[in-house]
């Protein structure tokens, strides 16, 4: 019999990655084959991200280029999850009719004693949590992820260890906010306690994390962070240089607040290199604002920074401002800061 091929799409953050890796975990334990080219599968899973308008438009591309090979090959199935995924049924079957079945990521559920198939046979990702609770203006991780859920801690340690004895030797571990990890658990010092125990597993060479969110960042994460292993990247985001455009996107610190959290960083790590997120544009950004922000960028010093061009988002807080930036100054005040930073 000939066996049934996929092939998965992936868009947007390390989390989708992740998501994908297990639903590759769940297609060859129902004995799928992975396909090296969408010309020659049987189904197309896109695992979707949503949060911003192109990543979704990236989408409605490839669903128009699957649909011309569908003319060659009439029994090939689209399958779209992931992010995306958020918005109600009736509304995604309307927008996009070509696709066959809408999952959302619980549904490819791995039976008991089956493996996560990863890419990488020395570096792992490991989700720690998903979901935030914070509901920033802009942002549609509270809608597509949910609130803030932490897998236990033994767990989590018990997976990594599992996986130093396979030979990995690099782990990331991923959540919306790590810094937040174990509160839903009440679990005590949550994680800075779980950096260190994994740090006593002596086969990781390196261990890193995304994302920290600043508010959540405390003294003993920063104490953990300092432990030789973990990795002297360190990713931050700010989304802005000013108080006010902060304020309105519901981020609860000042950047009085930012610098102090860096200075402090720096004075217990020296060698530690700051990454970032920033969003240019946002509902009623000025250009004294926008100079804000790249007065922050020289005075900190960035190595790498994710900069974003607002794009509404239905569902979110800033959803019902007016997107009054224009496109083209959107683009412009990009640039800027990817010529500065990147």
């Amino acid at each position: 019999m000939k066996s049934k091929k996929y092939f998965i799409k992936t868009y947007g953050c390390q989390m989708n990655v992740s998501d994908s890796e297990k639903i590759v975990g769940w297609y060859q334990q129902h004995g799928w084959q992975e396909a090296k080219s969408m010309e020659e599968t049987n189904e197309v899973v896109m695992v979707t991200c949503s949060v911003r308008q192109t990543a979704e438009d990236r989408v409605y591309g490839l669903i128009n280029n699957l649909v011309k090979l569908k003319t060659k090959n009439s029994k090939l199935k689209i399958v779209l999850t992931g992010c995306m995924m958020r918005y109600p049924l009736r509304w995604l079957k309307d927008k996009m009719p070509q696709v066959d079945e809408f999952k959302k990521i619980d549904e490819f559920k791995l039976d008991s004693g089956e493996k996560i198939v990863r890419e990488s046979k020395s570096h792992a990702f490991v989700p720690i949590m998903e979901g935030c609770n914070q509901f920033c203006a802009y942002c549609v991780v509270p809608t597509a992820r949910g609130r803030e859920v932490s897998r236990s801690f033994e767990e989590i340690v018990c997976e990594v260890k599992e996986l130093s004895k396979r030979g990995y030797q690099k782990i990331t571990l991923l959540g919306q906010n790590v810094n937040a990890y174990g509160k839903d658990l009440k679990l005590k010092d949550n994680f800075a306690r779980l950096l260190k125990e994994i740090h006593q597993i002596q086969e990781i060479e390196k261990i890193s994390f995304l994302t920290s969110n600043p508010w959540d960042l405390n003294d003993e994460i920063i104490e953990a962070i300092s432990l030789p292993r973990i990795d002297r990247y360190l990713h931050l985001p700010v989304q802005s240089g000013d108080d006010e455009i902060l304020k309105r996107m519901n981020r609860p610190y000042k950047i009085k607040d930012y610098l102090q959290l860096v200075e402090k960083i720096r004075k217990k790590i020296p060698d530690v290199r700051i990454g970032t997120d920033i969003i240019v544009g946002f509902p009623g950004e000025t250009e004294k604002q926008f100079k804000n922000t790249i007065a922050l960028c020289q005075r900190i010093g960035f190595v790498k920074a994710y900069v974003a061009m607002y794009s509404p988002r239905l569902g979110t807080a800033a959803f019902k401002l007016k997107d009054d930036v224009s496109h083209q100054e959107k683009r412009r005040r990009w640039k800027i800061l990817d010529d500065l930073i990147n």
